[in-house]
């Protein structure tokens, strides 16, 4: 049983720093990419970020580039997405996901394999 479960989002000043985790856990990943996602409500889910398993390449969406880092530390299994310069647009509930392949990462419906999600939240 595949598991994806995110940690680390709350509440945070604009300007401010959060670290997402996303632990995973089950059968092995070794072709697949990991993404994150964000969803506002009453918004599409939108992407953010994408990583293949060995950390070797990573894929941003021009929102978020500069200003969000996507990482992996391969011996715990373990999927980040480092949030710096933090704007109230940025709130939104965070999922981690994973997919097969490195083709299409940025559309939502190619990821097999979901987090519950946790949510940030950005004060002015």
């Amino acid at each position: 049983q595949v598991q994806l479960v995110e940690s680390g989002g709350g509440l945070v000043q604009a300007g401010g720093s959060l670290r997402l985790s996303c632990a995973a856990s089950g059968p092995t990943f070794s072709t697949y990419y990991m993404g994150w996602f964000r969803q506002a409500p009453g918004k599409e889910r939108e992407f953010l970020a994408a990583i293949s398993w060995s950390g070797g390449s990573t894929y941003y969406a021009d929102s978020v580039k500069g200003r969000f880092t996507i990482s992996k530390d391969n011996a715990k299994s373990t999927v980040f997405l480092q949030m710096n310069s933090l704007k109230p647009e940025d709130a939104a509930v965070y999922y981690c996901a994973a997919k097969f392949g490195p083709s299409r990462l940025s559309v939502t419906t190619q990821y097999v394999y979901w987090g519950q999600g946790t949510q940030v939240t950005v004060s002015s």
